[in-house]
Parts: structure tokens; C-alpha cells; sequence
């Protein structure tokens, strides 16, 4: 398990930053965005399945399932109408509070607000019944972005000392960590800055769809 946890790891670090980089929209960038969800899937279900019945460190089993849920909702906002998916969305919801108290218990306090906040913004998507234009592009955005930083600096730093010796340097190491946040801040204002265009609800200027 330890060695598909790696493998799964890796292929989910390249895919990302591929999809990260490629056009928005394009081939590239959907085919290498479908592999890094699978590759994320199955590498922290590992990740979870480790941390919660092996290792005992519950704290990282409720992050990589945390992670699962930011990969998965941003992925049905791209592919499926919410009124198509609004059992799948509440579940998602409830397992994003859940995890949020959980972390509340083990003292982990600065998680834990954005699981909250994660599962009121799914309520308030069921609410209206419907996400389109900017806000659909944000929400695909963020949560998949973030995700990807978050096994960025899981690998990068959390597991710096598998890495041979002379790359252990911390300030190297920050470089992909902070380009991925970089990357996240670029998109969110670019998004923002189609929304402030938006005329009747139809985001203006929009480079890539989805």
C-alpha cells in the first residue's frame, strides 16, 4: 500500500502541475486534470487508510480525506449540473462539517474553519440550486488548486527527508510550494476580474471553458 500511496503520489504532482499550466480547457489540460483526480484519489485513500489504522495519526487521515473532498466537489462543478447531484452535494457537505468538528476535537483549529466553510458553501449552492458563469470557475478553481498545494507541501516539506540529501534545502523546496499558491492567487484575481466584466450574469473575456 505504502508503494502505491508513492507511485500514485508522483503521478498526481505531475498531472497537477501539467493542468496547472496547460491551456484552461484545452485537451491537455482536461485529460492531465482527469488523471491528477484519479491519481489524488487513490494516493490519499492510502494516505487516510495509513494515518487512521496504522500509524494512528488521525490529524492526516482527516486532512487526505478532506483533500478527497476538495478534489471531488470541484470536479462535479465542472461536470454535472448541481440539480443532478444535489444527494451526492449534501453528502459532501455533511462529510466536510464532520471532518471540521473532528478536527475541532483533536485541537487542530486552523483547518478546521475551512472544512466549516467548505461544507456552509455547499448549503448555500444547494440553496440556490444552481452555479454558473464566474462563481462556477471559482469553485472549480480553488478547491482543485488547493488542493494540489496542499500535496505540494505535503511532499515538498512534509516529506523532505525522503529526498536525497543535497535537495533538502527548505528555501528550495518552498519554490513549487509557493508557485501553486502563486498560481491559485493568479486565477482567483483573473476570475474576479471576469466577473467585474460580467454583463447578465455571462462572465466577459473568459480564456478557457469548462
Amino acid at each position: 500500500m505504502v508503494q502505491v500511496h508513492i507511485v500514485m503520489g508522483l503521478l498526481a504532482l505531475l498531472a497537477g502541475f501539467v493542468a496547472l499550466f496547460a491551456h484552461k480547457g484545452g485537451h491537455l489540460h482536461r485529460r492531465s486534470g482527469l488523471l491528477f483526480v484519479v491519481a489524488m484519489i487513490v494516493m490519499l485513500g492510502t494516505a487516510a487508510i495509513l494515518a487512521l489504522f496504522v500509524v494512528d495519526e488521525p490529524e492526516n487521515g482527516i486532512g487526505a480525506l478532506f483533500t478527497i473532498y476538495l478534489v471531488v466537489t470541484s470536479l462535479l462543478t465542472v461536470a454535472r449540473r448541481i440539480e443532478e447531484i444535489r444527494g451526492i452535494t449534501m453528502a459532501l457537505a455533511y462529510l466536510a462539517f464532520g471532518l471540521g468538528l473532528a478536527e475541532v476535537l483533536l485541537g487542530a483549529l486552523f483547518i478546521a474553519p475551512v472544512m466549516i466553510g467548505c461544507g456552509i458553501a455547499d448549503l448555500r449552492l444547494l440553496g440556490t440550486g444552481s452555479i454558473t458563469g464566474t462563481r462556477r470557475l471559482a469553485r472549480h478553481l480553488w478547491r482543485m488548486t488547493f488542493a494540489l498545494w496542499i500535496a505540494t507541501a505535503s511532499f515538498f516539506l512534509g516529506q523532505a527527508k525522503v529526498l536525497p540529501e543535497p535537495l533538502q534545502n527548505f528555501w528550495l523546496l518552498s519554490i513549487p510550494v509557493l508557485a501553486v499558491l502563486a498560481m491559485l492567487v493568479y486565477w482567483l484575481l483573473r476570475v474576479s476580474k471576469m466577473k467585474s466584466r460580467a454583463v447578465g450574469g455571462a462572465p466577459g473575456g473568459v480564456p478557457w471553458t469548462t
